[in-house]
Parts: C-alpha cells; sequence; structure tokens
C-alpha cells in the first residue's frame, strides 16, 4: 500500500497537520505503528490505541481506530480496563519516556508483571518536550535539562531492561532511524500473546538537542545511524557492541496471558453456582 492510501485508510486526515516540531522523531515511530497494523491486516474497529499525556501522547489524535487519550502516567491503567472487558481487542499503548517510567512507572511494571495481553510502545526521545524541556527518567547523566541546568545527576533507566525484568514476554529496541526495524518489532509485538514492549528511541531537535549542542535532526539521525548496533550482531561480536546503543529483539518468553488465567476463574466460579 502506498503513502497515500496509508493515509486515507488509516489517519484522521482532518487532523493533519500534526503539531510536533519540525525534525521530530515521533510522527516517523508513529507511521512504523500503523504499517505493521496494516502488515498484519488488522480490522480497524479491533483496534484500540490508548495514550495519557505529552508529545508521543497526542499520536491517537491522528490514528483512525479506537482511540483514548487519557490522563498522564494512567495510560496502561484505562488499556488494562479495556483488555479486561473486551480480551479480543488488539490493545495498543503509545506512551512517553516520562509518561511511562516517571508518573506512569508503577502501571508499567504491573502491567508487566501480570502479562495482559497490550502492546506498549514508547517514543523515547530523553525529555519531557511537551511541558517545558525538563529532565526524564531516561535522560542521560550529566545531560542538561531546563530541571538540570548544571546537568542530570540521576542514573537513567534502560526501559528494556525494566520491562523484562518486570515480566514482559516481549521486549524490543530499535530508533526513528531504524524505522523497518521498528516495524518489525512491533509486528511481532502485537502478535505476541502477552505483554509486549517496544521502546522507540526517538529526537527531540527543539529542547534536548539544542540544550545538549546535538545539532539539527540530520545530525541527531546520524548519531543513531552510528551508535546503534543490532543485538545479533554482539552476540557475534561482542566488540562491536562497546559504547553502542543496542537494538533489536531483546526477549521473546511466552507464559500464561492474564486475561486467559482470568477467564479461567471466571469460569471455575461458574461452574461452583451451577453446582
Amino acid at each position: 500500500m502506498n503513502c497515500s492510501d496509508i493515509t486515507k485508510k488509516y489517519y484522521r486526515v482532518q487532523k493533519l497537520t500534526h503539531i510536533w516540531c519540525p525534525g521530530c522523531g515521533h510522527g516517523t515511530l508513529m507511521n512504523t505503528v500503523i504499517r505493521a497494523i496494516d502488515k498484519l491486516g488488522l480490522n480497524k474497529d479491533d483496534v484500540v490505541v490508548v495514550s495519557g499525556i505529552g508529545c508521543s501522547s497526542r499520536a491517537p489524535g491522528y490514528m483512525d481506530f479506537n482511540t483514548l487519550h487519557t490522563t498522564h502516567g494512567r495510560a496502561l491503567a484505562f488499556a488494562t480496563g479495556i483488555k479486561m472487558a473486551n480480551p479480543k481487542l488488539h490493545v495498543i499503548v503509545i506512551m512517553g519516556d516520562g509518561d511511562s517510567s516517571a508518573i506512569g512507572g508503577n502501571h508499567l511494571i504491573h502491567a508487566a508483571r501480570r502479562n495482559i495481553d497490550i502492546t506498549t510502545i514508547v517514543f523515547n526521545n530523553n525529555i519531557y518536550g511537551m511541558t517545558g524541556g525538563q529532565y526524564s527518567p531516561t535522560t542521560p547523566t550529566a545531560d542538561f535539562a531546563t530541571t538540570a541546568p548544571f546537568g542530570n545527576i540521576d542514573v537513567p533507566f534502560d526501559l528494556c531492561k525494566l520491562a523484562q525484568g518486570a515480566g514482559a514476554t516481549f521486549v524490543g529496541r530499535a530508533t526513528a532511524y531504524h524505522a523497518p526495524l521498528m516495524q518489525k518489532l512491533i509486528e511481532k509485538g502485537l502478535q505476541n500473546k502477552g505483554f509486549s514492549f517496544i521502546e522507540g528511541l526517538s529526537l527531540c531537535p527543539t529542547y534536548y538537542g539544542r540544550k545538549n549542542k546535538k545539532g539539527n535532526a540530520f545530525n541527531m539521525h546520524s548519531y543513531f545511524k552510528d551508535n546503534c548496533v543490532d543485538l545479533k550482531v554482539v552476540q557475534k561480536n561482542p566488540e562491536k557492541g562497546e559504547n553502542k546503543i543496542l537494538i533489536g529483539e531483546f526477549f521473546n518468553g511466552p507464559k500464561p496471558e492474564y486475561t486467559e488465567s482470568y477467564q479461567v476463574i471466571v469460569d471455575k466460579f461458574k461452574e461452583l453456582r451451577r453446582d
């Protein structure tokens, strides 16, 4: 399907053009979500896209599915309710790094622990872009932000390790530069019966790039190109991963899915009532 057909079928064209700054990676990442859905041939009426608050969370407003724009950090809580109410739906959550791992961090670890069948996609640009450029839980140590004018002293989260450690059954990472890989990871996440976590490294030239002298969007894309290495390459040749950002599929380990396990309890209760 060409770009024009994709746009007409899956976007709310009356809502375009989008509000993201020139050079922002979020539009590219949103497009990988849509192309993954198209590639799998999912029925639009069976897809629900949920978001919280932030730059990334504006994405569902442009996407022509069942969509829900919720409160800051609570996207996974709303998405859990939707999935429990109708387990047949394909529930996708789009969040930013702050939305997912600061105010929403508790929801993230428990959704992963339960292994509920939700595909969570984090657009990680290492900063709070919409609310003024504050540092987030993924801002690299020593980098600058409006709330870290002398440099960030915190150690950043590795979101993929966090999700895997909490119990996610599919985990992967790509970047806005590596869009084909991002699409493949989302496809696999949507096919996984359980909690899937895909981190999309994005770029924010307006706040993060400017404050940290990262250059323009081209420079920031070039950084991803030159400094990211697929895990498959590193597994064969470990030295190629030194001082690099790992991307690719990190974990795929199925285990019982939450809504299915819950239905077993419901069925047992119904049997007891009949007896």
